[in-house]
């Protein structure tokens, strides 16, 4: 039977129509790795327009909307590259999914940068370069806005090909090329620099040692105990209580200081009553939550879960607290500049500025942070809760001990140093055991060489790349932040 020309016609539609809905899904497939860089891009956009509006019209305000379009592109950055070493542990040993972990990241960052930052700007903005040097308002100016520029230029570049360098690094060698460029090597202070380069060998061995200590304590004293659930309902109260009267210090000495003035003694007897609290809070529910769990590692897994989100949690506020300055101080040092027409060694930081580094941070995060949280999460080293609880205490710890010295630490190197701290400990135990299995006659523990040597647990290549970027990002941000003063001198003049 012959078919009508209607229905060759309808076939014919449709056909046509099938070709469009394959055109559209293309479409929107090409189109999908364009909306996190439109979003953010829209967001600079508006950190931009919120300078216009809150600075005024005045002879200056077109340098400062540039340097505020500047500043959200460098928050932007450390939200994509710093902050997933916060929850990348809890992520790898997957007590959080990557959208709660997310989540969590973005309001913790936000409360810790608009509550408690502010402290470290004065060293990033001021303590790096003499303003005495740059005292000059447009060389001083010219000098924050290339040392912003090229700090998020390279850690855009580091985030892109995998590497989590520190954006604290990237700032101060940004400051750093910027003021040799504009006054020699006079401008820079050498002893501060001197204090913060000590501070970056420091912290990642500082925060590698606790965390393979804290480790250590619980494979001794919860881990391969013969009742693990009974020595898990004893220790895990207290090294809950350790984070949280660390923390409770911390927000005493950092957030109350605006109401009250509270010194260090007295932040620490805060610090330990809550601890106290929290122990006896936390005892009588994990309790609860261990009855009926059976004695073995997977029970001690659930058990760590709560206290490891916890802390990622508080690291999050630890850390907008403190690498805000990285992205606002600058933009902070402009501002003031702008105001009152030279380069001050006392900077107040204005509240829209502290908020466009606060929700770059998040965006950043929430648009381009996944692809670190899994590199550091799970490609360095297998994570459970106990150790990465370990990484998360230790980065905490050392994180809160750095800002109430007042330096610029990175943190990507303290979490980054935790999670290598465990996974050598954790090489070291085990050929420890396998020595004293093999000294007892157990010849099943004997390994040949070769094969202990592809067995190890934390990854020789990603160790030697991250150490590798570590060192290379002070003089490529200088570098590159000198040629970019040099090349904003030659288009103005």
């Amino acid at each position: 039977m012959a078919k009508s020309p209607h229905d060759t016609q309808w076939k014919t539609l449709d056909k046509d129509l099938n070709r469009i809905s394959q055109v559209e899904y293309a479409t929107a497939h090409v189109a999908r790795p364009l909306v996190a860089p439109g979003v953010a891009l829209a967001f600079m956009v508006v950190a931009g327009l919120a300078a216009a509006v809150f600075f005024g019209q005045t002879p200056m305000n077109f340098i400062v909307v540039v340097a505020a379009v500047f500043g959200a592109y460098m928050a932007l950055n450390i939200g994509a590259n710093d902050v997933a070493n916060n929850m990348a542990p809890a992520v790898g040993a997957n007590a959080l999914t990557m959208g709660g972990a997310i989540a969590i990241a973005a309001v913790c960052e936000s409360a810790g940068a608009l509550l408690a930052g502010g402290d470290v700007v004065s060293t990033i903005s001021k303590g790096i370069i003499d303003p005495a040097g740059v005292s000059e308002q447009a060389t001083f100016i010219w000098a924050m806005m290339a040392a912003l520029l090229s700090a998020a230029l390279w850690i855009n570049l580091a985030t892109w090909v995998g590497a989590p360098v520190s954006t604290t690094h990237s700032v101060v060698g940004g400051v750093m090329g910027a003021g040799i460029a504009a006054a020699g090597l006079a401008a820079v202070n050498w002893p501060t620099m001197g204090a913060i380069a000590a501070s970056w060998v420091i912290s990642p061995v500082l925060g590698g040692v606790i965390a393979a200590a804290f480790l250590a304590f619980i494979k001794t004293y919860i881990i391969y105990r013969d009742d693990k659930i009974a020595a898990a309902r004893r220790w895990v109260p207290v090294l809950v209580a350790i984070m949280a009267g660390a923390f409770a210090a911390y927000l005493a000495l950092k957030g109350l200081k605006r109401i009250v003035h509270i010194d260090i003694s007295v932040a620490l007897l805060i610090g330990a009553a809550a601890g106290l609290v929290t122990w006896a809070t936390t005892r009588p529910l994990i309790r609860r939550q261990s009855e009926g769990m059976e004695n073995r590692n997977k029970s001690l897994k659930t058990l760590f879960s709560l206290p490891l989100i916890l802390s990622a949690a508080l690291l999050s506020f630890a850390h907008g607290a403190n690498d805000v300055a990285n992205a606002v101080g600058p933009l902070a040092a402009i501002v003031h500049a702008a105001q009152v027409g030279m380069a001050s060694a006392k900077v107040a930081i204005p509240f829209w500025v502290m908020v466009i580094g606060a929700f770059g941070i998040s965006f950043g995060l929430f648009l381009f942070g996944p692809k670190l949280i899994r590199m550091v999460g799970s490609q360095i080293t297998k994570l459970n809760p106990m150790r990465a609880y370990c990484v998360a205490l230790s980065a905490a710890i050392t994180v809160i001990v750095a800002s109430w010295l007042g330096l610029p630490v990175s943190s990507t190197h303290i979490a980054v140093g935790a999670v290598f701290g465990v996974g050598f400990f954790r090489e070291w135990y085990a050929e420890r055991r396998r020595r004293n299995g093999a000294g007892n006659g157990n010849k099943s523990k004997r390994i040949a060489p070769e094969e202990r040597r592809r067995r190890k647990l934390v990854r020789r290549s990603h160790f030697m790349t991250i150490v590798a970027a570590w060192v290379i990002t002070v003089p490529a941000a200088a570098l590159l932040s000198g040629g970019i003063f040099l090349l904003m001198n030659m288009i103005v003049l």
